[in-house]
């Protein structure tokens, strides 16, 4: 799988594949990364890729052309993604999903925005990681990538790992508590250290039923779920 940068900050987005979990999945070829500068593309005698907006208004916007010939070096098969505060937000299952595309190409836009009729030619989709606004879509592009790298096989040490997160059910995954069992004089529940493995299913289960309820109730709605407790 290949993801290609569209940006004018490639520093930005570079240092985050250094380390961890993705430096090792690239340096074992589960995905690669490459970057376009849509400022190499400019016709402007000084490069530019900005102007003033058409109807007035504050600030700059990115201008058609730099990012035309940019994205019209990309292949047929590039699945081009743009971020933008108006985009779906961006979920689990979008994702997974876009784990099986063999090359995505994120748009991140700067100034004010990306002239719209380089939406309108070019996106596949347009994605929102959530409602606020940042200076620039590279952080999203990060985002998107790691959620979606997660889901290539191999990427994860563990493929159970991936079962058992958030948002892969509608439940929130169940606290996790590390060795050792007492610190600072606060334990684990003491049905982990029983090894009975149906107790502790159910009282995982409670449990995670409890965070979705305390930190996103609008899950259990949308999904009709009633808790164990309130039955």
């Amino acid at each position: 799988m290949r993801f290609t940068y569209i940006t004018l900050f490639s520093n930005l987005i570079e240092g985050y594949f250094q380390d961890s979990i993705l430096k090792r999945a690239i340096e074992s070829n589960k995905f690669e990364v490459a970057y376009l500068n849509p400022r190499d593309f400019s016709a402007s005698k000084h490069f530019k890729v900005d102007d003033t907006a058409v109807g007035g208004g504050a600030g700059m916007v990115m201008t058609p052309q730099p990012l035309f010939d940019t994205l019209s070096t990309l292949g047929d098969e590039t699945h081009i993604i743009f971020v933008a505060p108006v985009g779906k937000q961006f979920t689990q299952n979008d994702a997974k999903r876009l784990a099986s595309k063999p090359h995505i190409a994120f748009v991140s836009g700067r100034y004010e925005g990306i002239d719209e009729r380089v939406l309108e030619t070019f996106a596949d989709e347009v994605f929102s990681i959530g409602d606020y606004v940042l200076t620039g879509g590279e952080l999203p592009s990060l985002v998107m990538t790691d959620a979606i790298v997660r889901n290539i096989d191999g990427v994860l040490g563990n493929s159970e790992s991936l079962e058992m997160e958030s948002f892969e059910t509608p439940l929130l995954e169940a606290p996790s508590f590390g060795k050792p069992p007492i610190y600072e004089k606060m334990g684990v529940p003491s049905e982990y250290l029983k090894g009975n493995h149906s107790k502790i299913q159910a009282l995982k289960l409670a449990l995670s039923e409890c965070k979705t309820h305390y930190f996103r109730p609008e899950q259990l709605l949308k999904h009709k779920i009633r808790i164990s407790y309130e039955k």
